[in-house]
């Protein structure tokens, strides 16, 4: 279904051969704690007295405490066999010595190693009875005084009722870092939220879904057809499909996968999209092409808007391209071709205007003497782009500042809304969006809410790459609808400057092979081939090329300059191992005999130097999906970490490192709307349910200066060949050319 969903799960540790089992024994202390309390590694004495290493959900930091885990043994390269827990029950400790473990290990902030032997020694086996039910008897223990009791009281209460919460949660068969999530949103009422509607969670907290959500409804005993379950089934299912590109679902497939996910009859499964829609959290829709379609509430309404923003542009009367002269003073020393001034004049005729093209065929000719003519007629000018990488490539083109999407329509924490919409749109003659294929169908509504009728739009992009992450296709639907004026550019103007990137990518493009030639020794390309089919040693390859070969041979920084770039998350050139790779050679934890500030999430380790990225868009603090940076500041005792971005420094606390990854290495889609001098790609097999023809097009054209592609001809052949898209399902194009007779679109060749 995307990227991240791959078949291949070759890791660091391999499953033995031994089914699911049950681990039962008593902690006697922890290895190592993520920050986040997501990832644990303990020692176990287990039932036959021997010492296991547990790693995973398992709640850390109380030694002594009796644990009965449920998961796998596996055989970890470095540090052998273990136990990987999927989930984990622990109870008080029952023997003296695990007792006397538990209070030293700081569940009562105060008893120490002595003081806890010391209580053991007094109470024993009782101990725990003591401090619950009789605790006046611990002044019974020399060196506890009145003060302490109070203060060990509290400590011992506030534990307990923690304590009790996260058994609760754990008795639904949900760990500790999530039980510690939902206290954290519900406080003490989390149980009797839970009771009353555990799918409420599902919508209002990050990282708990449908899945989570249902498994503690099975076990409060919440019936399978119960109302409440089969509503939250249609609306995660609905916000599952957007997730992949959809903004719309023929209903009688959108039933069928409700069906399978309910585990009931289609009758059920019907009902419950018919409550959602009583509930105002879908609608249906009848569509000539499609038959009766349906939508999440939010994305019909955003695609209903943004098609009338559309018509309202194109409908006015005038615009402001006509205040541009048809033949305005060339610029010094620039030559256009009559494909050139043909889509220059275009864009100046039309209130909406649409450029495509590959690389190198003079889309960023055309936009910056677009600019230049309509600042020289007095027109105002914004520019923008979806990236900030995009925004500043696009802002050096132009001569000219440009910003971010976002950042143009200025979001408002208070209001929780863009500045900049229907009631206060931008004051411009002229918008220039660039990397438009980049687009989704709900930033698109944002953006065209916030042009003013009148205003001209030049949209630039590249229609052959992968669409948006998120919902719709966007650039696509506007070119089919044949509603605006198209110029489609496909001269190679940068050919004769020898660039390989840019003309492999042509071929590529085509569906022909691109020419992996070998380069003469001694000299210098830009594109380079190796052919390696040993997934272990092009995950060697890609680290020398990175850490010393590049950086050696073409003077670039492997942080700031080199970009790794592959096909999949998963699998030894995934980008989880090469992460981890990367971030072991270029930037390791010791530096000149002193170690770096670090600190743990989940299993990831993130430390100051990284260079990270943000995965999903944050508009309080201004920072969106996609944009890289580095962690500069971590600072302990507050738990927070800042990473400088190009728009500025963003500080976050430790529970928020899951909104950003490590980004030595990213996955194509991430890479959207960026450039980088040099650029590394993976190609093998083992990608097989990703090498498609577009992907691997996109891959090639994010690099500016120096492309190496690592990897077998069969995988590239496999890649170049397959021009099979997957299907996305969006109505905007339909409602658009609905709107008005077609347009003609213009053709250059």
């Amino acid at each position: 279904m995307d990227e991240e969903k791959s078949p291949d799960t070759e890791s660091s540790a391999q499953k033995d051969s031994q089914p699911h089992s049950i681990l039962r024994g008593e902690i006697l202390r922890t290895v190592f704690a993520s920050d986040d309390g997501s990832y644990s590694v303990v020692r176990v004495k287990d039932e036959s007295g021997a010492e296991q290493t547990v790693v995973g959900t398992v709640p850390s930091g109380y030694e002594g405490q009796t644990i009965e885990a449920a998961g796998h043994w596996e055989k970890h390269r470095e540090h052998g066999r273990q136990f990987r827990a999927s989930s984990c029950k622990c109870s008080l400790p029952k023997s003296p010595e695990g007792i006397a473990r538990y209070l030293a290990s700081g569940v009562i902030p105060g008893i120490g190693p002595k003081f806890a032997q010391a209580i053991v020694e007094r109470f024993g086996t009782g101990t725990l009875n003591i401090l619950s039910n009789y605790s006046a008897r611990i002044m019974e223990v020399p060196g506890i005084g009145k003060k302490k009791l109070e203060s060990l009281r509290k400590a011992w209460k506030e534990h307990e009722s923690e304590r009790e919460l996260h058994i609760f949660f754990q008795s639904l068969g949900i760990g500790q870092a999530l039980s510690s999530r939902i206290i954290k949103n519900y406080g003490t009422n989390a149980p009797q939220v839970v009771r009353d509607n555990p799918y409420r969670l599902a919508e209002e907290i990050k990282g708990i879904g449908f899945t989570i959500s249902d498994k503690m409804a099975m076990n409060l005993g919440i019936e399978k057809s119960h109302s409440a379950r089969l509503c939250a089934g249609a609306v995660y299912l609905l916000n599952r499909l957007a997730e992949i590109g959809h903004t719309c679902y023929p209903e009688e497939d959108f039933l069928s996968a409700l069906e399978k996910l309910l585990t009931l009859e289609s009758e059920f499964a019907r009902q419950g999209l018919d409550i959602a829609i009583e509930r105002k959290l879908a609608v249906r829709e009848n569509s000539p092409e499609l038959g009766s379609i349906v939508f999440g509430k939010y994305l019909f309404e955003a695609e209903n808007e943004l098609s009338r923003h559309l018509e309202r542009l194109l409908s006015f009367p005038r615009h402001a391209g006509s205040r541009v002269p048809p033949e305005p003073p060339p610029a010094s020393g620039l030559q256009l071709s009559d494909e050139q001034v043909q889509s220059i004049g275009a864009v100046f005729q039309n209130p909406i205007t649409i450029i495509t093209g590959g690389p190198g065929v003079g889309k960023t000719t055309i936009v910056g003497e677009v600019v230049r003519r309509a600042k020289l007629s007095g027109l105002k000018v914004i520019l923008a782009a979806p990236t900030g990488r995009a925004a500043k490539r696009l802002g050096e083109s132009c001569k000219s500042f440009s910003m971010t999407i976002h950042r143009m329509l200025k979001w408002d924490p208070v209001e929780a809304r863009f500045a900049f919409n229907s009631s206060n749109q931008l004051r411009c003659d002229l918008i220039v969006v660039d990397e438009v294929s980049m687009l989704d169908i709900p930033l698109a509504m944002h953006l065209f809410r916030a042009i003013r009728s009148g205003c001209v739009t030049l949209l630039v992009g590249d229609a052959d790459q992968l669409p948006s992450v998120g919902p719709g296709k966007f650039l696509k639907d506007m070119i089919e609808c044949r509603r605006f004026k198209v110029c489609h550019l496909n001269r190679i103007y940068r050919q004769k400057e020898g660039s390989r990137i840019i003309n492999n990518a042509h071929l590529v493009n085509r569906g022909d092979m691109p020419d992996l030639a070998p380069v003469p020794k001694d000299a210098i390309a830009d594109f380079y081939w190796i052919d390696q089919e040993d997934p272990e040693r092009v995950a060697e390859i890609i680290t020398e090329m990175a850490v010393s070969r590049i950086p050696r041979r073409f003077g670039l920084d492997p942080l700031r300059d080199i970009q790794v770039i592959t096909p999949m998350n998963k699998g030894i050139c995934g980008t989880e191992s090469l992460n981890r790779r990367l971030q072991d050679k270029v930037n390791p934890s010791d530096s000149a005999g002193q170690r770096k500030p670090q600190f743990s999430f989940g299993e990831n380790i993130l430390r100051i130097g990284d260079k990270v990225m943000q995965t999903s868009n944050n508009y309080d603090k201004q920072v969106f999906n996609g944009d890289i940076g580095k962690i500069v500041h971590i600072r302990y005792p507050e738990k927070k970490f800042t990473v400088a971005y190009d728009s500025g420094d963003v500080e976050y606390d430790f529970q928020e490192a899951e909104q950003i990854s490590l980004a030595y290495a990213v996955t194509v889609h991430k890479s959207q709307g960026c450039e980088f001098p040099a650029v590394i790609v993976p190609i093998l097999t083992q990608h097989f349910v990703m090498l498609q023809r577009n992907l691997i097009y996109t891959a090639m054209t994010r690099a500016k200066k120096l492309l190496v592609m690592i990897g077998t001809r069969k995988a590239l052949a496999i890649a170049v060949k397959n021009f099979r898209v997957e299907t996305r399902y969006s109505m905007l194009s339909a409602r658009i050319r609905d709107g008005a007779p077609p347009r003609k679109s213009g053709h250059s060749s």
